[in-house]
Parts: C-alpha cells; sequence; structure tokens
C-alpha cells in the first residue's frame, strides 16, 4: 500500500483528526493514536454503540493503535517526545499554546527529530485575532459566511448537515502532510502546517463568490445558480411527497427535457441565466414532478441523458448498488457496516483493518519500541502516567 512503513502520532480528538489518520491507516500508515487516560477520545462515546464501540468511533479510528498518556505529568511528556522520534508525521488539534504548554510543540519535538512532518488543525489556525477563541465546525462555518447562505424556506438559516469545516481540513490536511512528504524526500528536512478549519471553509466557496467579489454584496440564496435560482438546479416534491432533482443547468439538458415535454417556450427563460424571471420555468416543473412519484420519475429518466436524482435517505445512500459497486459500504465478518475508503488505487488500494484498539491497549508495546525498559515502564504505571 502507498504509505506502508511510514509512522504517524495522532494526538487530535473528535473528527478531523481522526479521520485524516485513518485515511492515512486505510493506505497502510501504522497510527499511533495517543489518547487521555480515563475517557479517551471522546468519539468512544458519542452516538450509537455497537457491540462495545460507537459507529462514530468506527468510522474515524479503525486499523489505528491506541497509547495512553498523561501528558500533564513530566514523565509524559518525555515518553511522548521519545515516541515522537520513532515517527514520521505528527498531528495535534489543541487550541495555539497547548502543544506547547504540553511539551509537543513543533520547536520542540523538531529539535528531536529532523524528519518530522508536523500537522496542526485548529479552528482559526495558528495565528490571527481568534486564534484562541474556541470553536468547532458550527462556529468556522458561520464565520466563514456558509450559514448565511444555508437557508430554509422561510429564508432563516439552518444547521449545516454535513461537518465542511471538519472533514474539509482532514483532505486539506491530507493534501499538506503528502506535500511536505514528497519535500521532505528531496530536502532530507519535515516541515509543519497551519491547518484552519476555517481557512479551509472560505476556501471551498469558489464557485458562489460572483457577487462577493464583483459586486462586494451578499447572494441573494434563492435567486443563486447553485442555490435555486435555476429551474434546472432545484430540489422537486414528487406526489408521494418525496423528492427528487434536477442537476444540470447546461443547455442542452435545458432543451432536452423542455423540448421532449413540449415546452420549448420556457427554453429562453433558463438561458438567461438563474434568477426570479425563471419562476414560470419553476412552476411547471414543480406541477409536472407532482404528478407521479419518486420511483417513476426514476423510470422515467432511465436512459434519458439528464443530469437527474432521487433524493434518498442515508440508508438508501449506503445500500444503493453503486454504492455496493465502488466499495463505499463495507460489511466486516461481524456483520458490522463500515465508510469505504474514498481514495481508489488502480495498483496498491487501500485495505482498510476494521479491528478497533482498546483504550491504551499498545501503550506497553509502544513504549518498547522507543526504548523503555520493562522496569521504567512499570514505573510509569505507578506514577499513573499510563
Amino acid at each position: 500500500m502507498k504509505l506502508e512503513g511510514l509512522r504517524v502520532l495522532d494526538l487530535s480528538l473528535f473528527l478531523p483528526g481522526p479521520y485524516l489518520s485513518m485515511m492515512m491507516a486505510d493506505h497502510g500508515a501504522t497510527v499511533i493514536k495517543l489518547e487521555p487516560p480515563g475517557e479517551g477520545d471522546p468519539g468512544r462515546h458519542i452516538g450509537l454503540t455497537q457491540d462495545g464501540h460507537t459507529v462514530f468511533f468506527r468510522n474515524t479510528n479503525r486499523g489505528k493503535q491506541s497509547i495512553s498518556l498523561d501528558l500533564k505529568h513530566p514523565l509524559g511528556r518525555e515518553a511522548l517526545g521519545r515516541i515522537a522520534e520513532t515517527v514520521d508525521v505528527f498531528i495535534e488539534a489543541f487550541r495555539p499554546g497547548v502543544a506547547a504548554r504540553l511539551g509537543c510543540d513543533w520547536e520542540t519535538l523538531s529539535a528531536r527529530n529532523p524528519r518530522l512532518v508536523y500537522c496542526s488543525i485548529s479552528a482559526w489556525g495558528q495565528d490571527g485575532p481568534y486564534r484562541d477563541v474556541p470553536a468547532h465546525d458550527l462556529a468556522c462555518e458561520a464565520m466563514a459566511g456558509v450559514v448565511s447562505v444555508n437557508l430554509g424556506n422561510d429564508g432563516e438559516p439552518v444547521l449545516p448537515h454535513v461537518p465542511v469545516a471538519d472533514l474539509g481540513a482532514s483532505a486539506m490536511a491530507l493534501s499538506g502532510i503528502l506535500m511536505a512528504l514528497l519535500r521532505r524526500e528531496r530536502t532530507g528536512r519535515g516541515d509543519r502546517l497551519d491547518i484552519s478549519m476555517h481557512d479551509v471553509t472560505l476556501a471551498w466557496t469558489p464557485n458562489v463568490l460572483g457577487p462577493v467579489f464583483a459586486e462586494q454584496r451578499q447572494p441573494v440564496v434563492k435567486h443563486e445558480r447553485t442555490w435555486g435560482g435555476g429551474a434546472f438546479y432545484r430540489i422537486y416534491r414528487t406526489r408521494d411527497d418525496r423528492h427528487v432533482v434536477l442537476a444540470g443547468q447546461e443547455p442542452k439538458f435545458v432543451r432536452r427535457l423542455l423540448g421532449e415535454l413540449g415546452r420549448e417556450d420556457l427554453v429562453p427563460l433558463c438561458e438567461r441565466g438563474p434568477g426570479p424571471h425563471q419562476a414560470p420555468v419553476v412552476e411547471f416543473l414543480s406541477g409536472w414532478f407532482a404528478t407521479r412519484t419518486q420511483a417513476e420519475w426514476v423510470e422515467w429518466f432511465r436512459g434519458r441523458d439528464l443530469c437527474f436524482a432521487p433524493v434518498k435517505t442515508l440508508r438508501e445512500a449506503f445500500d444503493d448498488p453503486h454504492a455496493a459497486a465502488r466499495g463505499m459500504r463495507l460489511v466486516d465478518d461481524h456483520g458490522r457496516e463500515h465508510i469505504g475508503v474514498p481514495i481508489r488505487f488502480m495498483e496498491e488500494p487501500g485495505r482498510p483493518e476494521f479491528r478497533l484498539p482498546a483504550l491504551g491497549e499498545h501503550t506497553e508495546t509502544l513504549l518498547a519500541e522507543a526504548g523503555y525498559e520493562a522496569q521504567e515502564i512499570a514505573a510509569l504505571r505507578a506514577a499513573g502516567v499510563c
């Protein structure tokens, strides 16, 4: 596998960092998950539990090793430093300044391991006016303007249903880590990444910034191309109170469907671009979609070269034959379901290991690998460090 032989030490909790390091584990990296003693990663306790582990934890931490150390204790900090000497990548998601207090900041660890690629993930980044403000995904999306355009039918903002800031940070961090590792092959030296969830969310808005950058104004959401201002990029209700979408506004799709329905007269309205002038097209298509059930529309559109899709539930989405064919719903030997591997290679594909670590399960083994003798490990346990 692509990352076989790579060692990763991950101190992060919850979602962005753990999902990042799980992607690396899926492709062969050895990932050491360092958890605080006692409760461990909060993800172990969030949401529904199945066979002793939450579904959340299962889909962010498979295939890792777990070590438990008290980093508030000097001996715990030293143990972390010695393990950091043995790894290629270090991931932390503390608020800025915390890593320094715990003796695991970039300056300290890179002095011990100059080849280390050190990745910090935080809400606002390591500098700037907000760097010390506590935040999770929702606050970052709110400050990045995304919540302001995520509106319900009443025009009020609604909670984003996908953690864009969290998982966007995971993806950007993975990209940055791989860049740094490539550069290390040429220079022999590691580097430090500063990944901000807020930065990432801002960066994921290029297709909606026309009014913002060109006219210095907030978009009128209901008139914009991406948010329902076009009849051919919109959600429609079906006769059975389910929903379908049209999701392609190219002229060829507009002409093809409206021509087949005998409404060529509406084509010019769509060709003028998104906006309130498309209301007659929306009204016509809304009435048309209301005449059949979602399943009937799926059959009607089958084989037609049009951008159409039914709105599936999450259960339906993971049960879909295409998701199965692409390996995005995996089932282990115990019948437990897992999210598949989205990064696909023709050669050396990812091979997720479904086993989940117990809290601190690999502590003694990893300390021994870092050079600790048995009596030293016993002393750490006696001191309550691990």
